[in-house]
């Protein structure tokens, strides 16, 4: 990271919510499951597919569990009803991991059931590193019983080409991503071309182990060598496709589905907006700039 990307990173924090909401919005539905329907609804006659997230992490309240899964039931019946080409993502810590172990295996069993019902398919978001061991155990159970649910792993973590080979024997549904999350060199890799290369290797395991991969990207180099793994590999459009974020890339999410590429757009929703934009502003700092230059000018909304 250059100076110049860790002092916008730095200043976010001092910037007031109505500019980072208004520079965020092209990352965000809205606060309502109305308004994420209608997003939806916009990407699905696109031609791309969708994966709804409704926003929120580190829970300290059971009460606030118990809201999130009652939305999260709103949202699978929405979909049903709507008959959009969408799933749903969930955060274990939304889902009370952190909280209490038996309230976030009920909490995401809950919110499984009821897309098994309606046909449908519910991804297990990954948080930062000493959320993985709990977040897999729980995917490890589930799929004991369903297959309607996915997870995700991450590339820069030290780990995780160990736990890719040990979820192949459950023919997993996996969404690939390089990480987020600002961790320690202890567990994770630093170097943004190990992490790269980390998520190649890691897509051709997958890939050849039988499972489904959700190549998680906006990196044009990684979605070029995604493209050569396929390709080399032989894999049908059955077994993959491209996901990307809403408001990122998409002149490269219009290449991708004009090429027959299968393609899903992570679609999140809810009033728990400010955390997710803000990490989403310190991730690209070209776009946190812009806040601040509207903080600078004086502009108000």
């Amino acid at each position: 990271m250059n100076l110049f990307d860790a002092l916008v990173r730095l200043s976010l924090p001092l910037v007031p919510r109505f500019i980072v909401k208004r520079v965020a919005a092209p990352y965000v539905a809205g606060e309502t499951l109305e308004q994420a329907v209608q997003v939806v609804r916009a990407l699905n006659d696109e031609g791309a597919m969708a994966t709804v997230d409704y926003l929120g992490e580190a829970v300290t309240e059971p009460s606030r569990v118990d809201a999130a899964v009652q939305e999260y039931l709103r949202l699978l019946d929405a979909i049903a009803r709507h008959d959009l080409r969408s799933n749903v993502s969930l955060k274990p810590t939304m889902m009370g991991l952190g909280l209490d172990e038996g309230l976030f295996s009920r909490s995401v069993q809950a919110v499984t059931d009821r897309a098994r019902e309606l046909g449908n398919f519910v991804r297990m978001d990954m948080e930062d590193h000493p959320t993985v061991a709990a977040t897999l155990g729980l995917y490890r159970e589930l799929r004991k019983e369903a297959s309607n649910v996915g997870v995700v792993l991450q590339s820069m973590l030290r780990r995780t080409l160990s736990d890719a080979a040990g979820l192949l024997e459950l023919r997993p549904n996996v969404r690939l991503v390089k990480g987020i999350y600002r961790e320690p060199r202890q567990v994770a890799w630093q170097d943004p071309h190990t992490i790269r290369e980390s998520f190649v290797h890691l897509l051709e395991v997958l890939l050849r182990g039988g499972a489904y991969v959700g190549i998680a990207t906006h990196d044009e180099h990684l979605v070029w060598a995604a493209q050569a793994v396929i390709h080399k590999l032989g894999v049908g459009r059955d077994r993959y496709e491209f996901q990307m974020l809403l408001g990122v890339e998409p002149t490269l999410r219009r290449v991708l589905l004009s090429e027959g590429h299968p393609l899903r757009v992570y679609v999140p929703y809810g009033q728990d907006w400010y955390a997710y934009s803000v990490r989403r502003l310190r991730e690209n700092p070209s776009v946190a700039w812009h806040v601040l230059r509207a903080l600078l000018r004086g502009e108000r909304g």
